[in-house]
């Protein structure tokens, strides 16, 4: 690889098979119209300078900085940071960060398979093709969003496997290893559910402003600049290639439209990211029912530790009642066990007899009292 930023070809298989190695951070994959990839190791002045945007832009897609998940258009390029996903759009090509990460290495094959326009036999299909392609920008951003909602989905599917189980177990035998379990899986629930949620905030920031969608629409932009209207060569854009020429085509036909007016256009766009929306909405969604049955179980924990409670507070009434009564028992125990003379002390087998009956009587009796009188006031089960 050039460290002056030129590029180096490569095979795209060889990115599939490659071991996991120790990447520059600047290392980037450049993918063209056709779904070529060639390999650019360049710094950030090299970058923005082939894209055309600022370094504030560029730093956004540092991973030894954390920012939250974007989407920016610029004048001539879509600045994205989707998670693993850091990747700069342009009209004419893609380039994507750490190409050789695992979890990169199948958005790349997805861009390789997507990006090249689907040519058909005969002159009608063509046309009818270019019609109904989308622009190249779209289809890059596109494969950028559906794997991303296809990786959080997958995460919260495997987090939903793990976490169901290891709730209805706890709920079956409450132990300090199904607590811990199920304390791991809701802190790994709460981050995962911010990420999906600061996916989502930037997909339905992006659908309430047509301003920001219309920013996007790199082609619309780079027509309006180099269309034979405006007096420049877009015609000289690549010659000779038939993808291009399609484009200009194309082009030509998107320049006449903003000319009549329908630069805010963004219907097309506008329908791309709510179908993504609504996906990593249900995503949302899924893992907000997984809170809430997390938090169902916890409730239903709590209410068993505090019958739990209430039952070793009845056996304290209980202990503590009996120990009060057979206090008063040893009370008088203790008072008749005095070496005292007493004038009725001639017989003793008569009044020890009387003693031990009435006394335990007694505790008996104040027993009871103390059991009716704390189930009449609700202090024990009924």
């Amino acid at each position: 690889m050039a460290r002056d930023g030129s590029v180096v070809p490569v095979d795209p298989q060889a990115l599939v098979g490659a071991k996991k190695k120790t990447q520059s951070s600047r290392s980037w994959i450049i993918l063209n119209a056709t779904g070529e990839g060639t390999i650019l190791d360049a710094d950030k002045y090299a970058i923005m300078h082939r894209v055309d945007i600022h370094a504030r832009d560029l730093r956004i897609l540092d991973p030894l900085l954390s920012y939250p998940s974007t989407i920016l258009g610029r004048e001539k390029a879509i600045v994205l940071n989707l998670e693993h996903i850091k990747a700069i759009i342009t009209a004419e090509e893609v380039l994507l960060r750490h190409p050789s990460d695992e979890n990169v290495i199948p958005v790349v094959q997805e861009l390789q398979r997507r990006l090249p326009l689907q040519q058909r036999g005969g002159q009608h299909d063509l046309e009818a093709a270019e019609e109904d392609e989308s622009p190249f920008e779209f289809r890059a951003l596109e494969v950028a969003l559906e794997a991303i909602c296809s990786f959080l989905a997958a995460r919260t599917t495997e987090l939903e496997t793990a976490a169901y189980p290891a709730l209805d177990e706890l709920t079956s035998k409450i132990s300090s290893r199904n607590l811990d379990r199920v304390r791991k899986i809701k802190s790994a629930m709460t981050r995962l559910t911010a990420r999906v949620q600061k996916v989502r905030d930037e997909l339905e920031q992006l659908l309430d402003d047509d301003d920001d969608m219309a920013d996007l629409y790199l082609s619309r932009k780079l027509v309006g600049i180099s269309s034979p209207v405006s007096g420049s060569g877009f015609a000289n854009w690549l010659p000779g290639s038939p993808t291009i020429a399609s484009k200009i085509s194309r082009a030509s036909r998107a320049s006449m439209a903003t000319i009549h007016g329908d630069e805010n256009d963004v219907e097309e766009l506008e329908m791309l990211l709510e179908a993504y929306f609504m996906q990593i909405d249900g995503t949302l969604n899924k893992l907000s029912t997984l809170r809430e049955y997390i938090d169902d179980t916890e409730d239903y924990i709590n209410i068993q530790l505090d019958n739990h409670r209430n039952q070793l507070i009845q056996l304290e009434l209980f202990l503590s009642s009996g120990t009060a009564c057979l206090a008063f028992y040893s009370l008088v125990a203790g008072i008749f066990g005095m070496n005292i003379p007493y004038t009725w002390n001639d017989n003793h087998g008569y009044m020890f007899k009387w003693v031990v009956i009435v006394t335990g009587a007694a505790s008996a009796v104040a027993f009871v009292f103390v059991m009716i009188y704390a189930r009449k006031k609700g202090l024990v089960g009924s």
